[in-house]
């Protein structure tokens, strides 16, 4: 092993015998560094939800507002819902709803909560690892405290993050236990908190690969052992990586169900490999200098050639110099660290459209704030600088981030300042357009909403979500003929099975205006299919064809998903042609009683019934 690498924890008696003296410092440092984590991020809770993923997971999600059930846990293991496959994520979701029902604050403390663990348990990790208190507990502050992790924490619908980070992290803690002894019954609980891991998200798919890292450094177990030896260090990670690739193949199926990977043809490899280098290069200056941090940065439709070129020759000089002073275990380990874990992410498989997002550095960060904290302290031992410089620097560091991460929380407050703030920090971003309009259209604000609509539908013509928003603008002002032109185009674009059941919904809304009801039906029956029902439109169609025992199934549906006087009403007066005048006058007397007005209910019911 070098002489500049730090000796593994574990690696004698009087190792042990230091970190249980060590105990009571570790505790109070432990303790400081969950305070600072909280109090940093104390108005995360005062933010709401958010129409980005928000709606989608937690407040339109059935599944999830039921809370934990038996129902809910089959669904969460075998539900590619939002293409994605991570049951742990939405039965903490679940539990969340169980707990707090949809009250945003509680929702987010748990994801400030999960991030302070996350923070005291790196912390706790590098300290048993390395026996270097101070630098452990830098590095774990600035984990805690930086803004590129506040997309992470401050988004309820990203808890998939710092869940998938617990489990990765008390995997390297069990993995620190196996090493020092190796055994199956020491190895079994690095496997189970891996698959917990890879069950809340793939991130954390590198695992393995990070394995191998802590055996070069600080582990040394490379160079304490024979040739054989090393043969065993890198095969007894087979089976993780047999569960690596198993979540790979589980994710890309459900990123395909769900449309989420773009398709080649959209971006060319050449495009993924230059946005590839760029966003590596981008990664590591919003580490050191995190500034018009955004919600989503768009996919680029080009990049001149001198930018990923400039980030290669910035990598390869990077990677270089770590390789010159690989004695030096933290460098290499801190580096490959920050590129390997970041390579599911960087989008040589493009899922989404966006070109790289703060919430993939989450784990990544770690391997820079390795390299730079270690490397700086080694830098000022050689120099002989007294400790209390670097210390107030330190200090001055944590401030400015911890200031600059507040800031950050302020944007994610609300809808409006979260998009409005990207718009700001982006260009040509048709997604932050498209979720702008949708809020100010649901405060009513709608044609400040059409703005952004046609301006996110010029931006990307193909983008299903400003062709339906387009649609619902035209439909509102009684333009049908352009409304019901934007909603078949919407199903052409897209196979998002929300968005195409809305755009069946609204095209059965408008042919059930103009009393076209056969295309109505034919409309409504497919949102159906999509798992969107419109009962009582289906109940007055059937109704209108004489089909009285299909419109009391529809009517059932009504009054069974929304009872209120009128679907009971409906239900009652088709029961009554059906012939079956007990149950219908059950159904009257239950309109009765939940009507504050009953006999405008009636007129209501006559004129939804008028041929």
């Amino acid at each position: 092993m070098p002489a500049t690498a730090t000796k593994p924890a574990f690696a004698s008696k009087e190792t042990q015998g230091i970190w249980q003296t060590m105990g009571r410092r570790s505790l109070i440092l432990c303790l400081l560094l969950a305070l600072v984590t909280l109090v940093v991020y104390r108005p995360v809770s005062g933010n709401g939800f958010i129409n980005y993923d928000d709606d989608r997971y937690i407040l339109t999600n059935p599944h999830v507002r039921a809370g934990l059930h038996w129902e809910t846990v089959r669904w969460a293991f075998t539900s590619f819902d939002e293409a994605n496959w991570h049951p742990l994520t939405w039965l903490s979701h679940a539990l969340d709803c169980q707990l707090f029902q949809l009250n945003a604050a509680a929702h987010h403390n748990t994801n400030i909560l999960l991030h302070a663990l996350n923070s005291v348990l790196l912390f706790l990790l590098l300290r048993r690892l390395t026996q270097s208190p101070a630098r452990s507990l830098m590095v774990a502050l600035l984990f805690a405290v930086h803004p590129l992790n506040v997309e992470s924490v401050a988004w309820v619908a990203e808890r998939k993050t710092g869940l998938s980070m617990l489990f990765f992290l008390l995997a390297l803690i069990a993995y620190a236990s196996y090493a020092r002894k190796p055994s199956a019954a020491r190895y079994l609980p690095v496997a189970t908190l891996f698959a917990c891991g890879l069950m809340s998200k793939p991130m954390v798919i590198t695992l393995p690969f990070a394995l191998l890292l802590l055996d070069i450094w600080p582990f040394a177990r490379f160079d304490a052992a024979s040739a054989n030896s090393k043969w065993r260090v890198v095969l007894e990670k087979l089976p993780l990586f047999a569960l690596s690739c198993a979540a790979a193949v589980v994710t890309m199926l459900a990123q395909k169900a769900g449309g989420a990977v773009v398709a080649n043809a959209a971006h060319p490899l050449w495009l993924r490999i230059a946005n590839a280098l760029d966003s590596y290069a981008l990664y590591i200056f919003k580490a050191f200098w995190p500034l018009h941090l955004a919600a989503l940065y768009p996919y680029p439709h080009f990049v001149p050639m001198w930018k990923p070129l400039i980030a290669m020759l910035f990598l390869a000089t990077i990677t270089v110099v770590v390789f010159r002073y690989r004695d030096r275990g933290y460098l290499l380990v801190g580096w490959l660290w920050f590129v390997g874990t970041l390579v599911p992410m960087i989008g040589l498989v493009q899922v989404g459209n966006q070109a790289m997002a703060d919430r993939y550095a989450y784990l990544p960060l770690i391997g820079l704030f390795i390299l730079a904290v270690w490397g700086i302290s080694d830098g000022v031992k050689s120099f002989a600088i007294p400790p209390a410089y670097p210390a107030a620097a330190g200090a001055c560091v944590l401030i400015v981030l911890s200031v600059a991460t507040r800031k950050q929380i302020t944007y994610w407050h609300d809808d409006v300042s979260l998009w409005t703030r990207t718009l700001s920090v982006t260009s040509d971003n048709f997604v932050a357009e498209n979720n702008l309009g949708a809020i100010l259209a649901r405060q009513g604000r709608i044609e400040d909403a059409a703005v952004h609509f046609r301006r996110a539908s010029v931006l990307e013509p193909g983008d299903p979500g400003s062709q339906i928003n387009l649609g619902i603008y035209a439909q509102q002002r009684g333009e049908l003929q352009e409304a019901v032109t934007r909603y078949e185009r919407t199903l052409q674009l897209t196979t998002d099975t929300r968005i195409r059941a809305a755009a069946y919904g609204n095209l059965g809304q408008i042919y059930f205006t103009k009393s076209d009801f056969p295309r109505a039906r034919e409309n409504y029956e497919a949102a159906l299919r999509l798992g969107n029902p419109f009962p009582i439109p289906l109940g007055l169609i059937a109704a209108r064809a004489g089909d009285w025992n299909q419109a009391v199934r529809y009517f059932d549906q009504a009054a069974a998903a929304e009872p209120s006087d009128g679907t009971y009403l409906l239900l009652s007066r088709a029961l009554t042609h059906a012939g079956r005048q007990a149950e219908a006058q059950q159904a009257l007397q239950k309109a009765e009683e939940l009507s504050p007005d009953f006999n405008k209910a009636q007129q209501n019911v006559d004129k939804l019934l008028k041929p």
